[in-house]
């Protein structure tokens, strides 16, 4: 876990305009530009609210198919409620520009195959977590209410806002030190994503079914939003790849920690300078071993892994185009980059969901 930077968001926000301060942004955002994360330490996200969080997601997928599917919002391209399994496809098994990558990448560095995967086996959840404008947005689809499940009437919001909040509270906490970072006022990222409509997105593997090594959970791709927070899941399998190695790292989130990616907007604004990072979710041994461990342990618990997963996004009204001393910056260290041009975030999250099969991008 060598090439992602732990960086301490509590020094950072204690006084960012300090040295200390200032060291932690610069930190945060060149380990985002080398290898496309960084780890955070934030001691204002406890444990034992990502615990409760766990326990909360756990009993929810452990019901009938036929109680999740009402949960089903598919008239909203699956933005708000439950996506059930094999329904959204990795990115990469329809994107000519992935397969290059994974061609480029050494034999032993590679994805398991997404090309002969299909649709992930994975379930998700989405609940929005996001301001509501002042103004009439171009994009209503992508503010559509939130879903409550019947079974969880009571306690839903308290439970899914606790932890969801300490998530959005870290991401929001280091769009501030990355702007430093990259030399930008400290709020550019922020308020250009005040509005976004941020996804708590908890994703659920029934490991009784799909618990088979080498057994893809979510097939190799890249974020379509801005910066992505993830807690600790309980069982391990993350696999993301480095920009500047391009090895495939097994992620470890250390205790106290969480883990922040960069997703395709972050990439747009920044003109290549940071790319979104890509990574895979499989059963690996350390998976089977988990699981293995957990039977004896809490023998009256699911088998299921739930990833404590948070995407934070640019406002859908934003207009996406590289800053340009960050293009200039993209182009010294990295040589010439694609050329992203202009685009409305909504109409970028839009023609991402339609690669992925939840929503057309027409």
């Amino acid at each position: 876990m060598s090439e992602i930077t732990i960086v301490s968001l509590d020094e950072f926000l204690l006084s960012p305009t300090s040295e200390a301060g200032k060291e932690q942004a610069l930190l945060g955002a060149e380990s985002l530009v080398r290898t496309g994360a960084l780890i955070v330490r934030d001691s204002r996200a406890p444990k034992e609210a990502n615990d409760r969080f766990l326990d909360l997601f756990e009993d929810y997928f452990a019901q009938e198919e036929e109680a999740l599917r009402v949960d089903e919002r598919p008239e909203v391209g699956f933005q708000v409620g439950v996506t059930l399994e094999n329904t959204e496809k990795p990115k990469c098994a329809s994107d000519e520009g992935c397969k290059a990558i994974i061609d480029s990448l050494e034999p032993s560095e590679r994805p398991v195959d997404v090309y002969a995967h299909g649709a992930d086996p994975k379930c998700r959840f989405f609940h929005r977590m996001s301001e509501v404008p002042p103004y009439k947005s171009c994009f209503p689809v992508l503010e559509a209410p939130n879903v409550t499940p019947k079974r969880f009437e009571n306690t839903w919001e308290k439970g899914v806002n606790e932890w969801g909040g300490f998530m959005k509270q870290t991401v929001e906490g280091v769009t501030r030190m990355v702007a430093v970072g990259l030399g930008l006022e400290e709020n550019t990222l922020l308020d250009a994503g005040r509005f976004g409509s941020h996804l708590l997105a908890p994703t659920a593997t029934d490991l009784n079914k799909y618990g088979k090594l080498n057994t893809i959970f979510a097939g190799f791709h890249t974020d379509l939003n801005f910066l992505t927070i993830h807690g600790q899941s309980r069982y391990p399998g993350l696999h993301i790849w480095a920009r500047n190695s391009g090895k495939k790292i097994q992620v470890r989130i250390p205790p106290g920690c969480l883990l922040v990616q960069a997703g395709k907007q972050i990439e747009w604004l920044t003109g290549g300078l940071v790319k979104a990072g890509y990574h895979e979710v499989v059963c690996t041994q350390a998976t089977l071993d988990t699981i293995e461990k957990r039977k004896v342990e809490f023998p009256d618990r699911p088998s299921i892994r739930i990833s404590s997963t948070f995407f934070w996004h640019l406002t859908p009204d934003f207009l996406l185009s590289p800053i340009p001393t960050l293009r200039r910056q993209a182009e010294t260290r990295f040589g010439p980059q694609e050329e992203y041009g202009e685009m409305l975030v909504g109409d970028q999250v839009r023609r991402e969901l339609g690669l992925i099969a939840l929503m057309s991008s027409s």
